[in-house]
């Protein structure tokens, strides 16, 4: 009967959609007073996950930038499946983010200075590093060392896309080895470390910055905690491989909220070579 299908239909609520609840203090936040506080809890101070043009727009000067790496894309030279093609998750990936794969990687301003920035987007496969990944930064590395425009680059991934096996173990080296060659230009490279940054991202490009720093509450590390408490069969201490943890153990340069992370680089590159740079 049409009256009793209609008191059957889920109401729908104006407000759905516009509140977002805090995943640390529960606070509800109305979504455009969190966007106006460059998504951070303003209770709490938690850092929400954004994504990589986002992250861009935030550090770059006037939110412009040029984009650099080329439009690469990932072909499944594994013949991987599992639950379902690799190829599937790609699309999915591409539709759900617009991007090519899980890095943006541009040229511009950042106060003042020319630089390239990177940024890794999580939503993409989680941010993990596959050849694609790793070609980019290679190319934004070897990009700053030509034009001697310093290095930085924003982390966010779960690690090496397994769904390219031993192709995306080999770009920790790939990487590693363009940043090298950086060094020897005596560029400055500066990487950021965002929630989460683990795996072979953590084991790679991630720790060699000549500043590593982090956001708070950032999640850092390389195994899961459950991993390493198996193998030393010892209980491990709260905070484990968040950001602060690490600040104080020595394995950062600093832990700075994501409102003060654009000045902070600004004046970490006036340090490292004059506002000419």
């Amino acid at each position: 009967m049409p009256w009793f299908r209609r008191q059957q239909e889920p109401k729908r609520v104006r407000t759905q959609g516009l509140w977002i609840k805090c995943d640390s203090c529960s606070t509800p936040i109305w979504k455009k007073d969190l966007e106006a506080q460059g998504m951070v809890c303003a209770q709490c101070g938690f850092h929400f996950k954004i994504s990589a043009r986002k992250r861009l727009e935030m550090l770059f000067d006037d939110g412009q930038w040029e984009e650099c790496g080329g439009n690469l894309r990932s072909s499944n030279a594994l013949r991987f499946n599992d639950r379902k093609p690799y190829e599937d998750r790609l699309k999915d990936a591409t539709e759900k983010t617009g991007l090519s794969d899980a890095v943006i990687c541009a040229k511009g301003r950042l106060q003042g200075h020319d630089v390239v920035i990177c940024a890794m987007e999580y939503r993409f496969i989680g941010g993990s590093m596959g050849a694609v990944v790793g070609e980019k930064l290679t190319r934004a590395a070897e990009l700053s060392a030509r034009e001697g425009r310093p290095l930085v680059i924003v982390s966010a991934s779960g690690g090496a896309r397994m769904m390219e096996g031993m192709v995306s173990l080999v770009q920790m080296a790939k990487v590693s080895a363009a940043l090298k060659r950086l060094d020897r230009a005596k560029v400055p490279y500066i990487s950021v470390l965002t929630d989460p940054t683990t795996g072979g991202v953590t084991a790679s490009f991630a720790m060699l910055g000549d500043l590593n720093v982090a956001e708070p509450g950032a999640l850092i590390g390389f195994a899961g905690p459950r991993v390493i408490e198996q193998t030393i069969r010892q209980k491990l201490p709260k905070g484990f491989q968040r950001a602060e943890f690490l600040l104080e153990h020595g394995m950062l340069d600093a832990v700075v909220p994501r409102s003060e992370l654009k000045q902070y680089i600004g004046y970490a590159l006036d340090f490292f070579g004059g506002p000419d740079l």
